[in-house]
């Protein structure tokens, strides 16, 4: 199947054909749904502390931080925005020449309400000799619209995200990057440092790190510490084969294989090379201005607290574990902060005898642990909180997509649509376990959760395969933790006319 030139490209890029075969053989199978037991829910899987609860947590993570431990705010940043902007291009390239379409009126009746207006209007006066308002008042839109998207104008349309104009203030208009070194400030600075961590796409890096460069004294001015900022692209050995409808190899006109970014869940290759006891991880677009800021921070540090305290229960048990004779009694009381608090369930634990109770929660305290934000649902996309069923027959909790449930479930999707919640990407992660030791994440993730999407490449069909999600199967097996935030955390930008939101103005 595969010829010598395609060993040679695939060596390239840091691939065995061993995993070529094992990718042939997921499009051919497919992947297994996930058996839900239940969607989780405030007091079965969801935390929902009290104001006291709350202020008890973020207590913790003060004393957490202040105590010389290494913490870094990981940013997935990588791709372009192109997908916030298409029903603008869709405008650009439509039969008419004025704004038809609800959004497309939305989008000019607001248009000096975007952070970005004074950067279009001047490249409008210099391409078109004209500014917004005199284009508008010729009815000449499209030329507004390109001048937004183009390469000679602000080519919002290639930029990744991290380097739009989102929020304005009188001192200028600040980008979804430069609000994560704010946040960073806030909550995740330790020692007078904030260590911030961007994965970026390879044709992105020079212009995000350069623009880093012109922003960071700024704010490390203004919130009075000093930023270690670094980047990493997704490795190409995280990229996948792409399959024809028939299951075989796709191919490019030149005949050589066709591979794609293995999506979100590539990353966790990038966050196992972090050097960090506590890692912050949140989407590029989920940023507010500073007016609103406040629940942010009191939030990210509540669901920090709560991690740093569970995990010096678990490590403290873990030691115990390591002196050895315990009694019944303490293996107990150690089963049940597993079953209770870390919400990891297995009813065969009960025949288990010292030894093999011993063994089982050595084996279940001494992984990677993340507590993560959900929020109610209200009809936003997300993945939702779980309780599943492992591999190895233990229930566990986890995020799930839609992809992963049987929809020919009755039971699987009453137990989707009835979900209260669901994860807006709001996690916080330990990563060294009680030794100081760094997991080698990979060996958590659950290789059976990953997705096939259908695509097309210059008119042709083709099947897509992406890896375990990274908050999904990726981190399948983590002890994992629901705390409930609010939806005022949660403010992503999706399309260009989210930023004429309430939250982003």
């Amino acid at each position: 199947m595969l010829s010598q030139n395609d060993l040679k490209q695939i060596a390239l890029k840091g691939i065995t054909p061993e995993q070529i075969d094992v990718q042939m053989g997921e499009f051919r199978t497919g992947f297994p749904f996930l058996r839900l037991d239940a969607a989780a829910s405030v007091g079965n899987g969801i935390v929902a502390p009290d104001v006291k609860e709350r202020g008890m947590y973020e207590q913790c993570w003060n004393e957490y931080k202040a105590s010389g431990h290494r913490i870094v705010k990981f940013v997935p940043a990588s791709g372009a925005a192109s997908r916030m902007f298409k029903d603008m291009f869709a405008f650009v390239d439509a039969p008419y020449d004025v704004p038809t379409t609800d959004f497309e009126k939305r989008f000019f009746d607001n248009i000096e309400r975007f952070a970005f207006y004074a950067e279009l209007d001047a490249a409008c006066q210099k391409n078109e000799g004209k500014g917004i308002k005199n284009l508008i008042s010729e009815g000449n839109y499209k030329a507004v619209a390109a001048n937004m998207l183009r390469p000679d104008g602000l080519n919002y349309g290639q930029l990744p995200k991290g380097m739009l104009l989102f929020h304005q203030y009188p001192e200028g208009a600040r980008t979804p990057m430069e609000e994560h070194l704010v946040e960073g400030a806030l909550y995740a600075a330790s020692n007078g440092e904030a260590h911030v961590h961007f994965t970026v796409s390879h044709e992105h890096l020079d212009f995000f790190q350069k623009r880093v460069a012109e922003k960071k004294d700024y704010y490390a001015k203004k919130f009075g510490v000093s930023y270690d900022i670094s980047f990493s692209e997704q490795k190409p050995s995280t990229d996948t084969i792409a399959a024809n409808p028939d299951n075989t190899p796709f191919r490019n006109d030149d005949g050589s294989l066709l591979f794609r970014p293995g999506g979100h869940g590539a990353l966790i290759q990038n966050l196992n090379d972090i050097d960090a006891d506590v890692v912050f991880i949140k989407n590029i677009d989920n940023v507010v201005p500073d007016r609103l800021k406040q629940d942010t921070v009191e939030y990210k540090q509540v669901i920090a607290g709560v991690l740093v305290s569970l995990q010096q229960k678990a490590f403290a048990y873990l030691l115990k574990l390591d002196n050895g004779n315990c009694s019944r009694e303490e293996l107990d009381e150690m089963a049940a902060f597993l079953y209770d608090e870390l919400c990891c369930r297995n009813e065969e634990v009960r025949g288990f005898n010292d030894q093999q109770l011993a063994d089982y929660l050595r084996m279940k305290l001494n992984r990677p642990m993340r507590v993560c934000g959900v929020v109610k649902n209200v009809g936003e996309p997300g993945g939702g909180p779980f309780l599943t069923y492992n591999q190895d027959g233990t229930v566990s909790l986890q995020i799930l997509e839609s992809s992963q449930i049987d929809k020919n479930n009755a039971d699987s999707m009453r137990m989707f649509t009835e979900g209260t919640h669901f994860n807006p990407v709001d996690l916080v992660c330990a990563i060294k376990d009680y030794q100081g030791r760094p997991f080698d994440l990979p060996k958590y993730v659950d290789k059976s959760t990953g997705f096939i999407s259908n695509k097309s490449k210059n008119g042709k069909e083709l099947k897509a395969l992406e890896l375990p999600g990274l908050w999904n199967g990726a981190m399948s097996d983590w002890n994992t933790v629901f705390v409930e935030v609010p939806l005022s955390t949660f403010n992503p930008v999706k399309t260009v006319n989210d930023l004429l939101r309430e939250q982003h103005q």
